[in-house]
């Protein structure tokens, strides 16, 4: 596996994987204390280039190969996350009735809480059904940065 850092508006973002996909992104409230690799592959390569363009305003999706890792129940509500679409926001509810167990609310959002990819697996687009902003990993003041910057900074939010 390899790891590197970049400057984002947000802090530093850490960005690992290899050639098989990237495994995990994070934002980091610390400075890059190691210098970068020599060598990135690919999916990391790219990953670090189109956050940066998502960063920029200059993207809305992304199409790097991802790895995470993570349990069978984990992957299928990360995998609903992917079809959140830019600049919308759906409640927990919302997501569990996508995957289709309405009842699995509680596990629905602590597999959101432990999605290991950042902003491309779109957890901060997951609200309360109240349109309250919930728990966020990276804080919540991330969560806000993050859909006011997707919907342009001007306007609502869309829960639906």
């Amino acid at each position: 596996m390899t790891t590197t850092t970049f400057d984002s508006p947000l802090g530093l973002v850490r960005v690992t994987g290899d050639d098989a996909g990237v495994t995990a992104i994070a934002c980091m409230d610390i400075t890059a204390d190691e210098p970068a690799p020599v060598y990135l592959p690919e999916p990391v390569e790219q990953a670090v280039l189109q956050l940066t363009e998502y960063f920029a305003g200059t993207r809305q999706t992304f199409d790097f190969l991802i790895n995470p890792v993570g349990t069978t129940f984990q992957q299928t509500v990360w995998k609903a996350l992917l079809d959140v679409p830019f600049g919308t926001t759906r409640s927990y509810l919302a997501l569990t009735r996508r995957i289709g167990d309405e009842k699995a609310i509680r596990a629905v959002a602590a597999a959101n809480g432990k999605n290991p990819l950042w902003i491309v697996v779109p957890c901060h687009r997951i609200i309360g059904s109240d349109g309250s902003l919930t728990g966020y990993a990276g804080g919540l003041w991330r969560k806000q940065w993050l859909l006011e910057h997707e919907r342009g900074g001007t306007g609502q939010l869309s829960l639906f």
